[in-house]
């Protein structure tokens, strides 16, 4: 019989006869075929009476005369041994009368199938038993770890490649390297990077670099800077963020990144550092109308000097303007922008300053005194469970409709982000600005 508690390897072979044979005719062709085959040490019936073998399962059917099936044979001993039993069912020529053919489908290994079971098993009980996050400890445990950042991985069609979750609903995207570095940015909640898979940059880069606001974010090495290039060349980028030199996105820890993404420059300064002829115009003003949706409107930040001369109306009188040109010039809903402010308050640059980098959001009461800080992810939450204490929020991320929506249902007075994303509806109560100049 088989001893579960020795088994190492499981033999799989799959067996064809010219006749009609049943099981008891392949045990009996195995035993007696391979009998002084493999000298007394490794005979199959001393083998099975010790335990070294286990009990052979055969499956057989029979159907037009032909009879076919699989054969499954436990093994205890080492991978040497068991493969020389595997060849030795592939001598079989005949079972009972019958010509027959035995071929070795796979050798299983039963331990590799005993730790997948662990690892899959204490994935499992981690979610679903554990309320903290995972222990910081090393091995089978860091490898858990691993297995979960990989369960929020996608893979963007046709080209099957690796990005994060929100790839698709983002208005700005990052274009990193390979699948590694996807990994490293998920492991400290960054969602919105896909990655090239190489330095042939595939169409559907292109595609997705057309429709939204880009950063590509490579390894400070070589590698990195033919990639670069390869998107200027190719796809229509914003920003480029470099790793510091010798070093991997993948090996980068948060601090490193943020750093890293703070200091990225234009796309029209690595055009003149390489020397590349900037896009042609027809491709420009195709580009830049398909971009025309989520292109930011900056605001300007007046500084002390400028506000002296200033004559617009400050930012609560402008609250306080009557909508009546709105109301007599109606335009279609699907093509109104929102209404963004041409200079804002001195009040809030520090806080612009503040956060920037930080993707964090401050949010404020009617007294421009801070409420609470919270992360951008966390934003649209905390707006919803706000109880009317929040006039308005400066934030490190981009304005969407999901936020501007929320903001108009719980009475906000202005809303103050790095960006713009596409905006289809814009309610008339909520002011809407961006920081960058």
């Amino acid at each position: 019989m088989q001893n579960v508690d020795t088994t190492k390897y499981v033999i799989h072979a799959e067996i064809t006869a010219d006749g009609i044979v049943e099981r008891p005719d392949v045990v009996g062709a195995i035993f007696g075929q391979t009998e002084g085959l493999l000298g007394s040490d490794l005979d199959l019936r001393d083998l099975q009476k010790t335990g070294r073998i286990g009990r052979i399962d055969v499956q057989i059917t029979s159907s037009g005369g032909k009879s076919s099936g699989t054969i499954s044979i436990p093994s205890s001993f080492d991978k040497v041994e068991t493969a020389i039993l595997a060849s030795a069912l592939e001598t079989i020529d005949r079972v009972g009368p019958c010509i027959a053919r035995i071929k070795i489908g796979n050798i299983e290994d039963v331990r590799a199938s005993k730790r997948q079971y662990v690892v899959d098993r204490a994935k499992q009980i981690i979610m679903e038993m554990f309320d903290e996050n995972l222990l910081d400890t090393q091995g089978i445990t860091e490898q858990i770890k691993q297995s979960v950042r990989v369960e929020e991985i996608t893979h963007i069609d046709p080209d099957r490649l690796p990005a994060g979750p929100n790839v698709l609903d983002s208005d700005a995207i990052l274009v990193v390297e390979g699948r590694a570095d996807v990994l490293n940015l998920l492991r400290y909640g960054i969602k919105n990077a896909v990655a090239v898979g190489g330095t042939n940059v595939p169409a559907t880069i292109a595609d997705l670099c057309s429709k939204k606001v880009v950063t590509a974010f490579t390894d400070g090495d070589r590698g990195g800077e033919l990639i670069v290039k390869e998107l200027l060349q190719v796809a229509d980028i914003d920003y480029v963020a470099r790793a510091p030199e010798g070093k991997c996105v993948e090996d980068m820890t948060q601090k490193e990144i943020v750093r890293a993404l703070r200091q990225k420059i234009p796309v029209e300064q690595v055009l003149d550092i390489y020397k590349i002829k900037p896009t042609s115009k027809k491709r420009r003003e195709v580009t830049t109308r398909r971009k025309s949706l989520i292109r930011e409107r900056p605001v300007r930040i007046s500084r002390a000097g400028d506000r002296s001369h200033d004559t617009s109306p400050s930012f609560k009188e402008q609250e306080r303007e009557p909508k009546a040109k709105l109301e007599s010039e109606p335009e279609p809903q699907a093509e109104r922008e929102p209404e963004v402010a041409e200079e804002v308050g001195q009040w809030f640059e520090p806080h612009l300053e503040a956060l920037n980098g930080t993707l964090s959001a401050r949010l404020f009461d009617r007294n421009q005194n801070i409420v609470r800080e919270v992360a951008v992810r966390d934003l649209a939450k905390e707006l919803k469970e706000s109880n009317g204490d929040v006039a308005g929020v400066i934030f490190d991320g981009v304005v969407t409709q999901r936020i501007l929506d929320i903001a108009a249902d719980k009475d906000l007075d202005y809303l103050i982000g790095a960006k713009l994303g596409n905006i289809v509806k814009s309610p008339l109560c909520v002011k809407v600005m961006t920081g960058e100049a």
